[in-house]
């Protein structure tokens, strides 16, 4: 595996070594920060569901409820995502591409599922579609790229 190191620790520059580390930090403080949005969405996710739950009709979800439900479940997803590719940039072994053109997907995939179409022109459609077309043959060549590597 080739080994790569974006932010290193040991600089012939003082300065330089010490601003690394301290972006490193920082790194570990968004981290900490994502796992607190996660539990916030999870607790936001149980909100939704008991308020949607407990309006008329009673135990009874409309269209729009489920599409509520699936927007916040879908958020904390990303979250979990954004959380990976955090831990990822931290790591010197590892270059997070692949995982952050899926996280973008994931991101598209939930815009997708939870669009209001009486409220979207068509413009707005196609641009989504391109996008996902863009990220889908994005990480069709990503995929590709690695398994071209590990063969050789």
């Amino acid at each position: 595996m080739s080994q790569h190191d974006e932010l290193p620790t040991e600089h012939h520059d003082p300065l330089i070594s010490i601003l690394h580390k301290a972006i490193k930090v920082a790194i570990k403080i968004l981290a900490v920060l994502m796992v607190l949005v996660i539990f916030w969405g999870v607790a936001d996710v149980f909100y939704v569901m008991y308020n949607q739950l407990l309006a008329p009709p009673f135990l009874l979800l409309s269209l729009s409820d489920i599409f509520k439900t699936f927007a916040a479940f879908l958020a904390v997803l990303i979250a979990i995502e954004i959380f990976q590719n955090i831990v990822l940039y931290l790591r010197t072994d590892v270059f997070p591409l692949k995982l952050v053109v899926a996280t973008a997907m994931m991101a598209m995939a939930r815009k997708v599922i939870i669009i209001d179409f009486k409220f979207v022109e068509p413009m707005h459609m196609f641009a989504l579609a391109s996008i996902i077309l863009a990220l889908g043959i994005t990480y069709y060549l990503l995929g590709k790229n690695h398994d071209e590597i590990v063969a050789s």
